[in-house]
C-alpha cells in the first residue's frame, strides 16, 4: 500500500506557473506508475498526465500538452507536475494517483489504486 500527499496548489493569475508535488510513502515508489488527475466543480475527474515507473514514458491530456510537464524522482519518492501558462480553465482540485498493478490505460481513473487528498489550484483571469 502507498500513501500520497499532494502539495503546491494555490491561487495564481493567468499565465503564471505552479509546481505540484506528490510525496509517496509505503511500498517501493519506483514500482508504481503515477498519474495526475483534476476535477473542477460540477465536472468529472479528468486525466492530466501520467508517467511510467522509470520516468521514461510520459502521457498528457491534449488540453495541457506543451504547458504541463510530469516528472518523478524515485530517490525522493515524489512525482511532480510543473504547470506553465496557466489558464482559468485549469482551475480544479488536482489529485495524484498510483497504479501498483501495471495494467490498464494511464488515461483512465479506474487504472489507479491509490489517491491523494487533492490540492486546489485556482487561476484567475
Amino acid at each position: 500500500q502507498v500513501q500520497l500527499v499532494e502539495s503546491g496548489g494555490g491561487l495564481v493569475q493567468a499565465g503564471d506557473s505552479l509546481r505540484l508535488s506528490c510525496a509517496a510513502s509505503g511500498r517501493t515508489f519506483s514500482s508504481y506508475r503515477m498519474g495526475w488527475f483534476r476535477q473542477a466543480p460540477g465536472k468529472e475527474r479528468e486525466f492530466v498526465a501520467g508517467i511510467n515507473r522509470s520516468g521514461g514514458s510520459l502521457y498528457y491530456a491534449d488540453s495541457v500538452k506543451g504547458r504541463f510537464t510530469i516528472s518523478r524522482d524515485n530517490a525522493k519518492n515524489t512525482v511532480y507536475l510543473q504547470m506553465n501558462s496557466l489558464k482559468p480553465e485549469d482551475t480544479a482540485v488536482y489529485y495524484c494517483a498510483a497504479d501498483g498493478d501495471g495494467g490498464g490505460s494511464y488515461y483512465s481513473f479506474k487504472t489507479y489504486d491509490y489517491w491523494g487528498q487533492g490540492t486546489q489550484v485556482t487561476v484567475s483571469s
